[in-house]
């Protein structure tokens, strides 16, 4: 997918605005009967596209039909993955950035999964959902915020749902704490933490052939994320990838469903590690064209957010700096804290009960977390070993198509997706305005007060 598009007139053609729809109803996933079959059309086959392909391809109740993506070598990589499990070879649309509209006029696809460059979510998910088809979108964060009323109003007018695939929130140490939080172990929460804290100069740079860790180019002369994802460092500066760290506190605090985020304030350091990424490597240097770019996106960029319900939020985004990755969520209540410490290992954290552990001291986290391990993950633990992230995408995916055979709502849906997206230009705002508050618009237009939580309830999906 390209690294720009006309967005004027993609502004231009949505009539709605924030003040239009007032629909009550859920969204459900089908207004039809429940499906036995549900098939996928996906748009984006770079290497987040496999991953879903690979979890698809796997299950007997799924059919990938078709792909979508003007590059060839993602499409021959994701027909590749889709052989290896010996199942048909999909339509493929690969004629230029818009060809993604021919597979959406096709009657035998009930629901697409959006994998493509940030900047085409809101986007693909319009002309989808326009289109008759539920949608499953990658994570990021909006870049305009218009384009977040303009999916929750497309959504309510054509009754066609829309799914977050925020795979963190599946994480089994965090869906382990969310059952604590549920049981009333903490208490009643007061604030918690979480971001991406993940050093990607190997993701945003590489040399055009391999993906990851092999040089210093970006935009046309790279390969895979570099072509496009680094080009927002360059030109923005703003919390860009938002979900990760809020989308599992977000759940944990009933956010859109009895609870909702009212305001935030954002601040970014200066930018120096992408710089200093590109002179110091091989194949870079202080000569190297790359290192009289001046990126625009600060270091660490930290987000201060605020509760209906009186709970505060920070996120961190981190990934131009030397570091390993923890994404650092934390969640302290009235009667204990967690804090993870690295990468979502069961016996890598510390917790502290004020009715159960020692006075002042920590505990390690292990025993907590497989006493209260998630039923999702006591149920299909075993199913996800090899999946994605640690059997994450596993999750997410089991979800997305569990609900589209049902027919009923989706776990995360447009309303998060809305939500949790609004945090990029509002965040950008923030900071152009030295660290001004910005207040965030309630998509569900009040309907947050009743809505009931519907997140991994038990384990069904």
């Amino acid at each position: 997918m390209p690294t720009s598009i006309n967005r004027r007139n993609f502004i231009k053609a949505s009539a709605l605005t924030g003040a239009a729809l007032s629909l009550h109803d859920p969204i459900k996933a089908f207004a039809s009967p429940k499906k036995e079959k549900i098939r996928i059309g996906i748009i984006g086959s770079g290497f987040r596209s496999q991953e879903h392909i690979g979890n698809f391809c796997q299950r007997p109740d799924v059919e990938v039909v078709a792909l979508a993506d003007p590059q060839q070598r993602s499409i021959n990589e994701a027909i590749a993955e889709i052989k290896k499990y010996n199942r048909p070879e999909p339509a493929i649309y690969k004629n230029g950035d818009y060809d993604y509209k021919n597979l959406l006029k096709r009657d035998d696809i009930d629901a697409v999964v959006i994998c493509s460059p940030w900047e085409w979510h809101s986007i693909q998910a319009i002309d989808a959902m326009n289109a008759g088809k539920a949608v499953g979108v990658e994570v990021c964060g909006a870049i305009k915020l218009q384009e977040c009323w303009d999916v929750v109003n497309t959504s309510e007018k054509t009754k066609m749902p829309l799914m977050m695939m925020e795979n963190v929130c599946y994480r089994r140490d965090i869906m382990s704490v969310m059952n604590m939080v549920r049981k009333g172990m903490f208490g009643e929460l007061l604030h918690v933490q979480g971001g991406y804290e993940h050093d990607l100069r190997g993701v945003l740079f590489n040399d055009g052939v391999t993906a990851y860790d092999s040089g210093v180019e970006f935009g046309k002369h790279a390969y895979s994320e570099a072509q496009w994802r680094t080009n927002h460092y360059v030109n923005r500066n703003g919390e860009l990838y938002p979900t990760h760290g809020l989308g599992p506190v977000a759940v944990m605090l009933d956010v859109n469903k009895g609870n909702l985020l009212t305001r935030l304030s954002s601040v970014a350091t200066k930018s120096k590690g992408l710089h200093r990424y590109i002179v110091n490597h091989p194949k870079g240097g202080p000569n190297h064209p790359n290192a009289k770019v001046n990126f625009k996106q600060g270091d660490i960029v930290t987000t201060q957010l605020q509760t209906a319900n009186g709970e505060t939020i920070v996120l961190t985004h981190d990934t131009s700096s030397p570091r390993p990755y923890n994404l650092g969520f934390r969640v302290q209540g009235t009667n204990g804290i967690w804090i993870d410490n690295h990468a979502g290992e069961l016996n890598a954290g510390l917790i502290h009960f004020e009715d159960k552990s020692k006075h002042h001291s920590w505990e390690n986290t292990e025993a907590y977390m497989k006493e209260h391990d998630h039923p999702l993950w006591k149920k299909y633990g075993k199913d996800a070993e090899g999946a994605g992230h640690g059997g994450m995408d596993f999750f997410v995916d089991h979800a997305f198509i569990e609900c589209l055979k049902r027919g009923v709502e989706f776990p995360m849906d447009v309303y998060d997706y809305a939500t949790w997206y609004s945090i990029t230009p509002l965040s950008e705002k923030s900071i152009a305005e030295s660290g001004q508050v910005q207040h965030i618009p309630d998509f569900t237009r009040g309907k947050w007060k009743n809505r009931k939580q519907n997140f991994a309830l038990n384990d069904d999906y």
